[in-house]
């Protein structure tokens, strides 16, 4: 089969059934059966591959994750029901207490809360360095560090990290390194052919791209996979097979809705540094963006995020979001439709001020999320709230 991104995304599926569909089928059933005894003990004690239950794996969920570690270039992986519930579980599984991560600050706060609230009650503590510091990582490190995590663009932020030098930190230190993909997607940026070990996705976002289900996925290496498998088996955070048929469909118009949303954005990014009500805007692909040359030398495109700050703080935040006509106001990202939202007053708004400063989120910062709507409508729309 050809390696080619776009037809491996069409072209990877589940084996057919006795019935020869074309598309694969919904498999909504919660177990599976056995012909015998012995096939039973064999596939319980894993010398047979086969479904079991599926809590553990199904047609459904695997077809996605084998479409997910193709587009990765990773060795396995496993499907969740939410993005945060792989993030929680891919640590849950490899950290034991007493252990020591470290991660930029620049993170999604509910993987904030994670890192300062939960994590710590298990006696495993957190050392962060700001998007501006990564010379300062291996200072961090201590004898007890075992992961290395960042997200790359940041959220909400978009600033850019350098996954080739982070990477061979953790390599150097013998330390596990996971990024969040969330923001690229697999077609933009493979975090493992620049060192990372474990590559995570909110497949709620870009992934689906119309804004209809919830699922996580965490692949990488086997070893690593391995135990983050028989943590979820046992845990129970699984995707349902009927998230994973839908984001698996989704997945075979990924690099097409990529390449539009990354076009949109860049027009976007490049109507608001011309607009005298903006005084700062960032977008990977802009030559104004600080990591600009980091973000060429690391992702395809640009993605569809962009962040900018309004004159005005959070009152002209807000106002910008009471005109708009047509974008949406919503907590989401990665849909079909354009969405805006003021992060100091909404998703950050419990932060301390110093907190939210610290990841970049200014009083009149408003990230967009580019949609596939024509872009003259979509600029058309800001243009006219921003007056």
């Amino acid at each position: 089969m050809s390696k080619h991104f776009e037809t491996s995304a069409i072209r990877n599926q589940t084996e057919r059934s006795q019935f020869s569909e074309h598309s694969t089928p919904l498999y909504l059933t919660s177990s599976f059966v056995f012909d015998d005894a012995e096939e039973m003990r064999a596939s319980f004690s894993e010398e047979k591959q086969r479904n079991l239950y599926s809590r553990f794996t199904n047609p459904n969920t695997s077809e996605f994750v084998d479409k997910v570690v193709a587009m990765e270039g990773a060795e396995t992986g496993y499907a969740f029901a939410t993005g945060m519930s792989a993030i929680f579980s891919s640590f849950a599984a490899l950290l034991n207490a007493g252990d020591h991560v470290v991660s930029c600050r620049s993170v999604f706060g509910s993987t904030h809360s994670m890192f300062t609230k939960y994590l710590p009650k298990w006696n495993i503590e957190t050392s962060y360095f700001k998007v501006d510091e990564v010379d300062l990582v291996e200072s961090l490190i201590q004898e007890n560090t075992k992961i290395i995590y960042i997200e790359t663009p940041t959220n909400p932020a978009v600033d850019i990290l350098d996954l080739a030098l982070i990477g061979q930190i953790a390599k150097k230190h013998n330390l596990i390194f996971i990024v969040d993909n969330c923001f690229a997607t697999p077609y933009v940026q493979q975090p493992i052919k620049f060192g990372a070990d474990l590559v995570i996705h909110s497949a709620t976002k870009l992934m689906d791209g119309q804004g209809r289900v919830l699922g996580g996925v965490t692949v990488g290496s086997k070893d690593l996979i391995r135990e983050i498998y028989l943590f979820a088996r046992n845990t129970g955070p699984a995707m349902s097979p009927f998230n994973a048929w839908v984001l698996s469909k989704s997945l075979e118009t990924l690099a097409l809705r990529v390449e539009k949303h990354a076009e949109n954005a860049l027009k976007v990014a490049q109507f608001l540094e011309e607009n005298e009500q903006v005084s700062l805007v960032k977008y990977p692909f802009l030559k104004s963006h600080p990591q600009y040359e980091i973000a060429k030398k690391q992702m395809k495109l640009g993605g569809n995020i962009v962040a900018f700050e309004i004159k005005g703080g959070v009152e002209a935040g807000r106002n910008f979001l009471n005109k708009i006509k047509m974008c949406s106001l919503s907590a989401n990202l990665g849909d079909t439709r354009t969405i805006v939202t003021h992060p100091s007053s909404t998703t950050h708004g419990r932060l301390s001020e110093e907190d939210r400063l610290e990841v970049g989120i200014t009083d009149g910062l408003v990230r967009v999320s580019v949609g596939l709507e024509n872009v003259k409508d979509i600029i058309d729309d800001l243009k006219q709230a921003l007056q």
